[in-house]
């Protein structure tokens, strides 16, 4: 990986990884908020997924659907597919930031969610070398 691209992916890596630290955090609370954790879920999943993207020298497009990343993922390596039982973390991208269609999650939603972006991160860092 040429030097630009690891600059890239480290930074990809840095903001995910403060997403994922955000939504552990939360749930380590006394009042855990939930549509935040769930939320922060979402965009390290989202992260994750472009990072690979980038290294792959693909420029992320400009979006919060976890499938189309992850199909987008999958071009170049297969394997990315399992990765679509996440799909349901695209619903915590922007629905749950505005009163419109008032959600507050239960603890063990956001416990799922959590669950569901560390295995995205697991499955992106293990398949790329920055």
């Amino acid at each position: 990986m040429d030097e630009q691209l690891k600059v890239i992916a480290s930074q990809w890596l840095i903001k995910a990884d403060n997403d994922l630290k955000t939504a552990e955090f939360g749930l380590t609370s006394s009042e855990p908020i939930t549509d935040t954790i769930c939320f922060h879920c979402q965009q390290a999943a989202e992260k994750y997924l472009k990072m690979y993207l980038a290294i792959k020298g693909n420029e992320p497009s400009i979006t919060h659907n976890i499938s189309i990343l992850v199909a987008k993922c999958a071009i170049y390596d297969s394997s990315f597919i399992e990765l679509q039982r996440f799909g349901f973390l695209t619903s915590y991208a922007v629905s749950l930031r505005y009163p419109d269609d008032f959600y507050m999650p239960e603890v063990e939603e956001a416990e799922v969610a959590l669950t569901a972006a560390q295995n995205v991160r697991e499955f992106v860092v293990a398949r790329h070398e920055i």
